[in-house]
């Protein structure tokens, strides 16, 4: 499937410009890296947002498991002192 879009001239020599820049053939070449690189990006957040998730579950099993632990800080202060 293919679309036109119009653009103006400027904007057009400018995506010509960056993707020679690039070392891409065409401006097709530089719009198809770019929607990679957008959805590598895209993916990436929502791995990391499926981490956070699995983190907040997680924090949540040991809060029922445990209670509420206290803060290490101090803990660690002391052990440096020794």
């Amino acid at each position: 499937m293919s679309h036109t879009l119009k653009i103006s001239d400027t904007l057009y020599t400018r995506l010509k410009t960056t993707a020679r820049a690039r070392g891409l053939k065409n401006v097709a070449a530089l719009v198809g890296q770019l929607v990679k690189a957008r959805q590598a990006k895209s993916n990436g957040l929502r791995r990391r947002k499926q981490v956070v998730r699995r983190i907040e579950s997680l924090r949540e099993r040991l809060l029922a498991s445990y209670g509420l632990m206290p803060d290490s800080v101090e803990i660690l202060r002391a052990d440096r002192e020794r």
